[in-house]
């Protein structure tokens, strides 16, 4: 895995998480603002469409960069719109990344054949 693929997966780590915190925050303050005087929708809906635009530029650098199948990239696309769904794309992608090194040292000293 290259420095830029590399870049790419991280930037997306590093929006997932926020961008579903915002959105369960987002759902907190829908149901806050029904109940209650509370209204918050309008900052947190701002805020949570800054970081889901961002995760959704990050996912198509990555893809682009990765070279991912439809259906991974489908699978980390579906992962945004869900309330939970960054946490596990950070994960997902955490994993793939640590095996990418695995697999980038395994090639460096000659354990594995380079593909």
């Amino acid at each position: 895995m290259d420095l830029k693929t590399a870049s790419a997966l991280r930037r997306l780590r590093l929006v997932s998480g926020p961008e579903a915190i915002s959105f369960l925050l987002l759902l907190v303050c829908s149901v806050l603002k029904r109940t209650t005087d509370f209204n918050a929708v309008p900052v947190m809906g701002m805020v949570h469409g800054v970081l889901f635009i961002l995760y959704v530029i990050f996912w198509a650098d990555a893809w682009n960069r990765t070279r991912w199948s439809v259906k991974t990239a489908a699978f980390y696309f579906v992962l945004s719109v869900l309330p939970t769904g960054g946490f596990f794309a950070d994960r997902k992608l955490r994993r793939e990344a640590e095996d990418a090194v695995i697999a980038s040292r395994a090639r460096r000293e000659g354990v594995v054949e380079a593909s």
